[in-house]
């Protein structure tokens, strides 16, 4: 090494550094960088449900920060797309890996990838398959993704300058066939280079900055069949069988219901262009959203706050405009089951009601003690005794459900009261199981502290013994009554969750909220089983437990929630909606366990969602999300910004801190309900008796 090559090895490193500290420090980047991506691995893509081994391991084995310029390489893993050379992006590590899953390569396969981009998803697939063929129409990314391969001694994949479009027929037919770029439709070259039995990912959609995750399988010479995977956000795909040129792609992607300007407009005037505004919840004209809503069999509908009356009052209306247009079937809500139970029988009017207990009676007594939930169990009620009036017409009664595991001592009591009616003898056997929790009933966290200091024995082998004969008894007891039936199983599910939950709390990391949300989703599940196939709900929850996790800092964390969980398992039959506000009043406690305060929220962050939507001066709007009416909003809007969550615990003097934290909100949510300044919710008379209710009704059993 001349001397002139050592001058530039040492450029940009401070003066006097020598050749082995260099090499020292540059290891110690290294092996961060390494830790980096077992992280990546472990809680971006196992954790998300990236089950394929090889993938995970070829992930493992290649370094992503080759493949981003190098003032990015500290964000290579980040679940984030990046920029790279030529205006192109390479793509989430978490889309990579899902769609590189979706092929179930076999063992030595021959692949092609269009769209090569930097070169990253071609060194994964190298791992993997025996022989992969790149396309990429951009000189300059050829070019640099040669580079880096070579660098990384990778020998079997081949990148070409070319239009991707056509495929690469000479070395066709392919095993698989990776799409790295959206196109308006499957390329027909692409489909007719699969071999019969191979399979075809590409992103497709209408419009070029906003798609849908597609599979496509070949089953013959003549027949494919097409599954959709997930909603994704590629650069258009261009060249002869897909978009015509990159500037046609992107004044498309300016106009609104092709028409209107063509020119870049700032954010906030985008968003005021694609919003449709209303004035007062009661007149807002709901057929748009109910027409993009479409037969969903699931609509989760979230709320920026535990304590904001717009967000129950809309989300209310919306309910019932699903109820009555659509034939929902229940609602289930995040709220501990006993307690939904006591409304449900209420509403329901059925024959066995609950036994006397408080309902909604620890903290946070007024989430669900107020004015607006009791005007929709009114609601409830009152839909339902018009369904049982109209003798003939089929109409099922609606249910309320409660979704949450915090109610451990009361689901052990439902629990053994079902069993001293039905089966006495198992009832006895449940008592020496659940006694293990006995002295745990009044404060099941100090469960949690007690087990993990070996202070205490775990009860998971107690509760869980129960909860499976409860199972295994299944067929004898539903006979008798099927809705009793479902109550005890669901609340011995309860009790074998929150025993789980209560452990993990005093670990730390992400496992007790994954737990919580993990519960939340069987429940919801084992509801829809119970109304049957043809069954549809509502689901009400905080937006942090709505919205896909996935597209959130969550994920990075580790976490998972109900939102992502339905959007895995139900794609696009699911509809996700979210709420978000500039300033107003909210109901909420300064500490947990504290008393219910009304207090003003700040005007929202500059650098926010919450700030773009009040700079549009529309003060309450529904905005589609999912297919806006200004193609190019859904692309501006990916980029990550802050989002603001207030729970029951609301502290301005720390909100960046405690209630921002970073989102992709196309990603996160279908429908975005916008309400400028808002005001709290009005609970129910503290924890005494609402004066204007009768001692029978289930809001009026709380003792003073």
């Amino acid at each position: 090494m001349s001397e002139d090559d050592g001058d530039d090895a040492l450029a940009g490193w401070p003066d006097g550094t020598s050749q082995e500290q260099m090499d020292e420090a540059m290891a110690t980047i290294d092996g961060e960088r390494h830790e980096e991506r077992e992280r990546m691995v472990s809680l971006q893509l196992a954790e998300r449900g990236v089950r394929d081994a090889a993938v995970l391991e070829a992930m493992r084995e290649i370094p992503r920060e080759i493949f981003v310029p190098e003032h990015l390489a500290e964000f290579a893993y980040h679940d984030v797309a990046l920029p790279v050379e030529a205006g192109q992006t390479i793509s989430q590590p978490f889309v990579v890996a899902v769609m590189i899953q979706a092929l179930a390569l076999p063992p030595g396969s021959r692949v092609l990838e269009v769209g090569s981009g930097s070169g990253y998803a071609a060194a994964v697939l190298s791992r993997i398959a025996g022989e992969v063929y790149a396309i990429e129409r951009h000189e300059e990314l050829v070019r640099s993704a040669r580079e880096r391969l070579q660098r990384l001694g990778v020998e079997n994949v081949r990148i070409r300058h070319g239009d991707g479009t056509l495929g690469w027929p000479e070395y066709g037919p392919y095993d698989a066939i990776l799409v790295s770029a959206g196109a308006p439709a499957v390329p027909a070259s692409l489909r007719e280079q699969l071999k019969v039995g191979a399979r075809l990912v590409i992103p497709v959609g209408e419009e070029p900055r906003y798609q849908r995750l597609m599979r496509v399988t070949r089953r013959s010479e003549t027949d494919f069949e097409e599954e959709i995977l997930d909603e994704v956000a590629f650069v258009p795909l261009v060249g002869e069988q897909g978009w015509a040129d990159a500037g046609s792609a992107v004044d498309t992607a300016d106009r609104v219901d092709d028409a209107g300007p063509t020119t870049p407009l700032p954010l906030p005037s985008l968003v005021a262009q694609a919003a449709e505004p209303f004035q007062g919840i009661d007149g807002a004209d709901l057929a748009p959203l109910l027409e993009r809503i479409g037969d969903a069999r699931l609509v989760l509908i979230g709320e920026a706050s535990h304590g904001t009356s717009e967000f129950y009052r809309m989300r209310q209306r919306i309910t019932a405009e699903l109820i009555e247009r659509k034939g929902f079937s229940f609602v289930a809500v995040e709220a501990d089951w006993p307690d939904a139970a006591r409304i449900d029988r209420y509403v329901r009017d059925l024959e066995h009601p609950m036994r006397q207990a408080d309902i909604f009676g620890r903290f946070p007594t007024w989430m669900w003690r107020n004015h607006e939930v009791l005007e929709f169990v009114e609601w409830l009620r009152a839909e339902n005794a018009r369904r049982a009036g109209q003798d003939g017409d089929g109409q099922r009664l609606l249910a309320f459900y409660g979704l949450d595991l915090y109610s451990l001592s009361s689901s052990i009591s439902e629990v053994l009261h079902y069993l001293d009616e039905v089966d006495p003898e198992t009832a006895r056997i449940a008592r020496q199981r659940y006694g293990c929790l006995s002295p745990f009933e009044s404060d099941p966290a100090t469960y949690g502290l007690a087990e993990i200091t070996d202070r205490y024995r775990s009860c998971e082998g107690d509760v869980t013994a129960m909860l499976v004969e409860l199972q295994k008894r299944r067929s004898e007891y539903a006979e008798e009554d099927g809705e009793r039936f479902l109550d005890a199983a669901q609340n011995g599910r309860l009790a074998a969750n929150a025993e789980r939950y209560y452990r993990a709390m005093f670990y730390g990391g992400p496992d007790s909220w994954n737990l919580r949300d993990t519960h939340m989703f069987e429940t919801l599940q084992s509801l829809l089983d119970f109304h049957g196939r043809d069954s549809r709900a509502v689901v009400w929850a905080h937006n942090s437990h709505l919205g896909n996790a996935a597209a959130t800092e969550m994920a990075a964390r580790g976490e998972i929630n109900l939102g992502q969980l339905v959007r895995q398992a139900y794609g696009f039959d699911a509809y996700l909606i979210g709420f978000g506000t500039d300033r107003g009043s909210v109901a909420a406690a300064s500490e947990w366990g504290g008393q219910v305060e009304v207090k003003r929220v700040r005007p929202s962050h500059r650098d926010s969602y919450e700030r773009v939507c009040h700079e549009t001066q529309v003060p309450s709007f529904l905005l589609s999300l999912r297919r806006p009416r200004v193609a190019r909003l859904r692309d501006e809007l990916s980029h990550p910004r802050l989002e603001r969550a207030i729970g029951v615990i609301y502290r301005p003097d720390t909100e960046l801190q405690s209630h921002y934290f970073q989102a992709r909100l196309p990603r996160q949510f279908d429908e975005y309900i916008w309400f400028d300044e808002t005001t709290a919710v009005r609970p129910l008379g503290g924890r005494g008796r609402a004066p204007e209710l009768p001692q029978t009704h289930p809001f009026a059993t709380l003792d003073a």
